[in-house]
């Protein structure tokens, strides 16, 4: 068994609005607002450095889930490949900071749907590894660095912002037990999108350092393709997790959703026969990458749109191209707590 028993976000100071967004882009500002959904997105401070504003959100946590740092079993970095430094690992500076000095850690990256991905390697470590009582999932994402915004290709990831998430996952509640995950792959889309130099196809050098941006390497393929199989594929995994579960989307209390256009999220909710009050549209925080689903959760407990008993459900997808979901159920302590 694996339980959320406290969640922690950073988000920095600073933001781009709506306005700033349009004229950078050239777009109208209602189109930014209406059409992308973005009223406003945290952009980073001169601090704040993916692995850095991970730790903050994993310092926040620990304190709700009431565990010391010292008790950390695993510690599993989150943080985008955009990070502090190039071709390095970001989980032991994590440890380093918290100061879970007992933990083995890794890094573990799968775009947009890393969160939900290391919820199904958290419970496979606490399946397989009796001496693993206690995971802390952690990591920053600052990928707004890479856009471009005289390239209308990248619009759809205009909204990418920046920001830090963690979890801390034990085997015993109370908190949120994670009841089923599923994930899927498409990799028709594999080279759809990328930074197309720095790696060993097209070494970083003096020439092509103006290139060193996310870019749509196939623009007509990515759309058709994704037209086809966008809304399908969160079906797919957010159906096979309930049913994993047990349950159906009507026993839905709430969709944790990812930021993307108005339309794209009311696709999925209508799909899941969900009201829009099922969810939070995060169009004023823009796309945190695989930090949406922890600040969807915490928004919504923050809100009162769910409480003791609710039953969740998680869903993101990344490029690359890859869908994630998980179901998990708030589950009350039998005693005074964290989550009670």
């Amino acid at each position: 068994m694996a339980y959320l028993r406290g969640l922690g976000v950073y988000l920095p100071v600073p933001r781009m609005t709506s306005s700033e967004i349009a004229a950078a882009s050239g777009l109208p500002e209602w189109v930014v607002r209406d059409k992308l959904g973005i009223n406003q997105k945290p952009v980073p401070g001169p601090d704040d450095h993916p692995a850095r504003m991970g730790d903050w959100a994993a310092e926040q946590a620990l304190a709700e889930a009431q565990v010391e740092a010292s008790a950390i079993d695993v510690v599993i970095s989150i943080t985008d490949e955009h990070k502090d430094y190039p071709v390095w690992t970001s989980a032991p500076l994590i440890a380093q900071m918290v100061q879970a000095h007992r933990a083995w850690c890794f890094d573990l990256n799968q775009k947009c749907a890393t969160f939900v991905t290391a919820l199904a390697v958290a419970e496979g470590l606490f399946a397989s590894r009796p001496e693993v009582q206690t995971i802390l999932i952690a990591g920053g994402y600052r990928n707004g660095d890479l856009i471009d915004f005289r390239d209308e290709a990248v619009r759809f990831m205009y909204d990418l912002a920046a920001g830090g998430g963690a979890a801390v996952l034990s085997r015993k509640g109370p908190g949120l037990k994670l009841l089923s995950s599923q994930l899927k792959t498409d990799s028709m889309l594999a080279n759809a999108v990328r930074v197309p130099v720095g790696g060993t196809v097209a070494p970083l050098n003096h020439t092509n350092t103006d290139q060193y941006k996310l870019r749509v390497a196939e623009p007509e393929l990515m759309k058709s393709r994704l037209q086809e199989v966008s809304i399908p594929g969160f079906m797919e995994v957010i159906h096979g997790a309930l049913r994993q579960a047990g349950y159906t989307a009507a026993d839905l209390d709430y969709l944790a959703l990812l930021h993307m256009k108005p339309s794209a999220h009311k696709a999925v909710l209508d799909g899941l026969g969900l009201l829009e009050e099922r969810s939070i549209y995060l169009s004023d925080y823009g796309h945190l990458g695989q930090i949406d689903p922890i600040l969807s959760i915490r928004l919504a407990k923050q809100t009162g749109q769910i409480g003791p008993g609710s039953l969740l459900a998680l869903a993101a997808a990344g490029v690359g191209y890859h869908w994630g979901a998980a179901v998990l159920r708030w589950e009350e302590a039998e005693t005074e707590g964290a989550w009670s």
